[in-house]
């Protein structure tokens, strides 16, 4: 049997959007794959990104970007993790995240995880603004840690990463993280207040959130 025959087709059209919502299309899949974007996980841990999904349900789509060529699984290790292939879909996350902040109706009251947060930062930056800056940017939630880097292109780019060394590091959940840096109240207060951890270059944090907007005009 060959990839195409393997392939749920719920599409059957010629055109290459079809083709590609045959692969990634199905409830839940590309946000199966923006959990693993910047690191491989086991089952629960990608549960754990994605509260509203049943155990059923994310063995089906693991199984079909697994058969799709999107995500692999290391059976020494029980993690998944995704191919090149799938890695390719963090600009379509980005587009996504993009054209979603245009339209109303969007609730950051509701449950962000932290690697939902990175993959919205790297859509959200002001490009522009960015342009020329050298910011080491550490974040850590829970048992995830990343590291954001803008290195004068504009372009804000993330590793996972348990062992930061950044300019400075906020600490606390996906919701939270995602107030300090899209919201309006000075980093300082929320660290005061406990919301957030904020923790090195207090002035230069703040100088760095300020590069991040949720619109989009």
């Amino acid at each position: 049997m060959d990839d195409g025959e393997k392939m749920r087709i719920r599409y059957d059209e010629g055109c290459l959007a079809a083709h590609a919502l045959n692969v990634v299309g199905d409830r839940w899949a590309l946000l199966v794959v923006r959990e693993l974007m910047f690191a491989a996980k086991r089952f629960q841990v990608i549960r754990s990104g994605l509260p509203g999904i049943s155990a059923g349900v994310l063995t089906q789509r693991l199984t079909q970007l697994e058969t799709a060529g999107v995500a692999r699984h290391d059976p020494n290790t029980g993690a998944y993790q995704l191919t090149e292939s799938g890695r390719d879909l963090l600009p379509v996350l980005q587009a996504i995240g993009r054209w979603g902040a245009k339209h109303p109706g969007h609730d950051p009251r509701r449950f962000i995880s932290p690697t939902a947060l990175m993959v919205s930062m790297t859509a959200m930056v002001d490009q522009a603004a960015a342009q020329g800056r050298h910011i080491t940017a550490g974040f850590r939630s829970h048992h995830e840690g990343f590291v954001m880097r803008l290195t004068g292109d504009g372009a804000a780019r993330v590793e996972a990463t348990q062992e930061i060394e950044a300019d400075f590091v906020l600490e606390g959940d996906g919701n939270n993280l995602a107030a300090a840096v899209y919201g309006p109240t000075p980093l300082k207060d929320l660290a005061t207040a406990g919301t957030i951890t904020l923790t090195g270059h207090v002035a230069a944090a703040q100088r760095f959130v300020k590069l991040f907007s949720l619109r989009k005009d």
